[in-house]
This record gives structure tokens, sequence and C-alpha cells, in this order.
């Protein structure tokens, strides 16, 4: 199956989100800060990122925006998923190069749903 970065500053939803992924057969990593996240992509070259959006230091549209802008980690499928729930975050996030936006808290098989179908998009 696919190597699936975390990059998420709450423990819990690392967990849950790791749990998850492995059940489904999914190699997992994490990194628990935006430019942690960042450095992780260019090195583990994964092939998708599940990023956070509120983070302490930069947060998830800025790293959001820094992957799908460097050459190393463009092709990399970005999905946003957060607490934040407005329509403006939504346009916001898929403006700064994320594939999909899924908002806090997501049930197992849309998840799962929607990771299948960007792994298939990015080929």
């Amino acid at each position: 199956m696919a190597h699936i970065l975390i990059v998420d500053d709450s423990p819990t939803d690392v967990r849950v989100f790791t749990t998850l992924l492995e059940r489904a057969g999914h190699r997992v990593s994490s990194a628990s800060s935006a430019e942690q996240g960042i450095e992780m992509a260019r090195s583990l070259r994964p092939d998708l990122v599940i990023m956070d959006v509120i983070m302490p230091g930069m947060n998830g549209f800025q790293a959001t925006r820094t992957l799908t802008r460097d050459p190393a980690t463009q092709n990399v499928p970005v999905l946003i998923i957060t607490t934040k729930s407005m329509e403006t975050d939504r346009v916001w996030g898929l403006r700064q190069g994320a594939r999909d936006f899924l908002t806090k808290p997501v049930g197992e098989k849309e998840l799962l749903a929607r990771i299948q179908k960007l792994l298939v998009q990015a080929g």
C-alpha cells in the first residue's frame, strides 16, 4: 500500500489516523510540526501527506503551499484535515495546493475513500 505522512501537532489525532491507516495496510510516518513535516516530505517522499492546519509556528496552509511549490514534493498530494470548517478555509486550502479538504472528525470510510482517490489520481 501507500506511505502516508501525517503532519499534525495533536498526538491523539496522529494515533487515531495511524491506527486507522495501518489497519488499512498503509505505512505511516508522522511529524508534529509543519516545519518537520516539510523536511520529512522532502527526505521520505511519501505517497500522500495528511496536513493539519492549526499548529504552532508555521500553519498547515503555509506548509501545503511550500510542499506544492517545491519541485521535490510538488507531485505528492496533500489532504488537509482540520477543525476549521468554514467554506473560506476549504477554498483557501485548495488554493494553497491541497488536493482535498476534510473537516475533523472524519469517518474511517470517508477518509480511506478520499485517500484512495488521491492515490489513484497521483498515479
